[in-house]
């Protein structure tokens, strides 16, 4: 969706979705916004609460059922299991992407991984294919006006035109990009605090071919999970960062993560496109 700033600022229902790398400030963004006034779409939560829920709780199950004690109590019938995802909790979904390497460390094997990897793309696909549904539900059933699509960090990775559309077609793409300091900031939360990531299947081969060449690894069973998502992540940074710009330039907007950052409530956020729109007009 392109408009300029007076048709954004005169327009009495706005529709944006937030782009960028996890980290770069959307939910942050989007939680500034009046929960009164706008309706708040987390692409993550969704995937976790729809697409994904029955094979997170499913992982989660075969987990318990090694624990003698908690088998027993499942299999009674005496306890149930369930996820308590929040937008702001999204470890259930890390837990079951999982990382590749020895199962001694709780890695998981290359097999096992990349059909989780698939089935997180399938489930972001379907997230991002619901936007249109939920602006109308947000705005038919509990009265908004204004629709935030806070969407993952993968997007720039589902390699699916149509879904880009979708989006352009239905909101305002807006996106995020990382100061250099942002940058430094989350490479180094990447090495403190390795989190399980979406790759792109030909990304993940090259990559992780060279991981293991690197490091004289011979299967993916004796690799460390923490060291390869630890290794790869500033190369998955710098190969996301033209992809997001990619998209912004044909369907939609940048703006910086520093001014994001000064945002402090609705009215500086309306301000802050309206000046991006101004200036991209």
């Amino acid at each position: 969706m392109k408009m300029s700033a007076k048709e954004f600022l005169t327009c009495d229902k706005k529709q944006i979705t937030l782009l960028g790398m996890s980290g770069a400030g959307k939910t942050t963004l989007a939680n500034k916004l009046s929960p009164k006034k706008w309706f708040h779409y987390s692409g993550d939560y969704r995937i976790g609460t729809q697409y994904l829920s029955e094979p997170i709780l499913d992982n989660i199950k075969q987990q318990a059922m090694d624990t003698p004690f908690l088998k027993d109590l499942l299999i009674s019938d005496s306890i149930y299991i369930c996820n308590n995802i929040t937008v702001d909790n999204l470890t259930p979904i890390s837990s079951f992407m999982g990382k590749i390497g020895s199962p001694e460390l709780g890695g998981l094997s290359l097999k096992t991984f990349k059909k989780r990897q698939l089935l997180h793309r399938e489930a972001e696909i379907a997230a991002m294919k619901d936007v249109p549904k939920f602006i109308k539900k947000a705005q038919d059933i509990y009265g908004y006006n204004h629709f935030i699509n806070d969407a993952g960090g993968s997007v720039c990775e589902l390699n699916d035109p149509e879904i880009l559309s979708l989006l352009a077609q239905h909101t305002l793409i807006i996106y995020i990009k990382t100061s250099e300091d942002q940058e430094q900031l989350l490479f180094e939360r990447a090495q403190q605090d390795p989190k399980p990531l979406y790759y792109r299947a030909d990304f993940l081969d090259e990559n992780l071919k060279a991981f293991m060449d690197e490091f004289h690894y011979r299967c993916t069973e004796q690799i460390p999970p923490n060291e390869f998502v630890s290794w790869i992540f500033p190369k998955l940074f710098h190969a996301r960062l033209p992809r997001y710009q990619a998209i912004a330039d044909q369907y939609g907007y940048t703006v910086d993560a520093s001014a994001v950052a000064q945002v402090k409530n609705e009215d500086e956020f309306i301000k802050l496109i309206a000046q991006t729109l101004d200036h991209d007009s």
